[in-house]
């Protein structure tokens, strides 16, 4: 059997891939390309989205932490969605 590779994205490409199929509801990529989503594959996509959300917040909540801020200051940090205003 032949060595197989790896196919992986970074996340953030991943989400957007993931993101696109959903609102599509059709597969883009893979050797499914062009077949309607089932409700199973459309689930797998919303919880790795929901999941790469909760990394983000996360990584906020963590770095707001070690620039000594409070913990109620934080969580309202993690809490914005994108770059965000500060």
């Amino acid at each position: 059997m032949a060595n197989r590779e790896r196919r992986w994205f970074t996340p953030n490409k991943r989400a957007k891939g993931y993101a696109e199929e959903r609102k599509s509801k059709v597969h883009m990529r893979g050797q499914k390309e062009g077949k309607e989503l089932t409700d199973y594959e459309a689930g797998l996509r919303s919880g790795y989205l929901q999941c790469q959300s909760d990394h983000a917040g996360l990584y906020k909540y963590k770095d707001a932490i070690s620039q000594g801020k409070s913990k109620s200051e934080a969580k309202k940090l993690s809490k914005i969605i994108g770059k965000g205003k500060k």
